[in-house]
This record gives C-alpha cells, structure tokens and sequence, in this order.
C-alpha cells in the first residue's frame, strides 16, 4: 500500500485545511485590493504585507506535509537501476535519507539565524514580527529532518511508485 492510498491523518487534513484557509484569505485580499485601486483609486497596503505572508507560510506547510506522502523530488530513475539488487537500494536509501536530514539541519540553521535577526524588527505596514517570514522554514525544516531521521534509523525503503521517472 503506498502512501497516496493510505487515508490522511489528522495532521494533513490540517494541513490542507490551513493551506485552504491562507489561499482562500489571500485570494480574497488581493481582489479586494484590486477592486479598491482600480474601482476608487485607492487600495489597502496590509495586502500585500498579508499575502506574502500567509503564501510562505502556505509554501513550507505544504512542503512538511508532502513529505510523508513521497511527494517531494525523488528522482526515481536513479533508483530503478537498483532495484533488482536489494542491498545496493537499501544502501542508497540510507544515503538519501541522510542527505535529507543534513540538508534540513543546513536549512534549519540558516532560517533560524533569520528568525533570531527578525526579532528585534516589525513588518513595514502591518507591524507583525519579522521572525514571522523565516518560522516556517525552521520548523519545516526540524519536522521533514525528524520524519527523515526516522525514515534512516528504520531503513525505510524509497518509494518507486512515482508516475514519472524524473520529477
């Protein structure tokens, strides 16, 4: 049974439910702008302070739930010549799982060095935390590393089920 078959957890109907709920409050913010400066001239500048906001944190909720479902880049055509040797496949899966911890533990580092710049300065015109934009990169980061890390101590296999060979 791959991952796509499984039934969603809570967490990434969550998930998808905040991502909906950003989507759906920056479209409506954008169109309401539009309206306001093409129909009187005059628009609201939190607009666009809101949705680059909500649209980054829409990105890495999406990013950390796309993990456990095999989702993300895995270059299968680099894996399917391995396939018929076992030990050589669960080697390269061991390899990939670790480059994605050391990758998430260099994306961590550098987001939360952000996040600690941000917080001594608020946003132009909204005066939220400027921590607010590189958050969701760190904790994207610790929680696709933790699934990784997990995936590596456990010898999970990677999936091959993807539909094309290079995504």
């Amino acid at each position: 049974m791959s991952p796509h078959d499984a039934p969603r957890s809570r967490v990434q109907r969550l998930a998808e439910s905040a991502m909906a709920l950003a989507l759906a409050v920056m479209a409506l913010a954008v169109f309401i702008n539009v309206v306001l400066r093409y129909g009187f001239g005059n628009g609201i500048a939190a607009s666009e302070e809101l949705s680059r906001l909500l649209f980054v944190w829409m990105v890495f909720i999406g990013a950390t739930a796309a993990y456990p479902l095999g989702e993300h880049m895995a270059f299968t055509s680099l894996l399917r010549p391995l396939q018929k040797r076992p030990l050589a496949m669960k080697a390269m899966a061991a390899v990939i799982h670790a480059l994605v911890v050391l990758a998430c533990v260099l994306v961590g580092w550098g987001a939360w060095q952000q996040v600690v710049v941000g917080l001594d300065s608020k946003s132009v015109v909204m005066g939220y935390s400027a921590a607010l934009l590189p958050l969701p990169a760190f904790l994207s980061s610790v929680a696709i590393g933790a699934m990784a890390l997990v995936n590596l101590v456990r010898g999970k296999s990677i999936d091959l089920g993807h539909a094309a060979d290079v995504e």
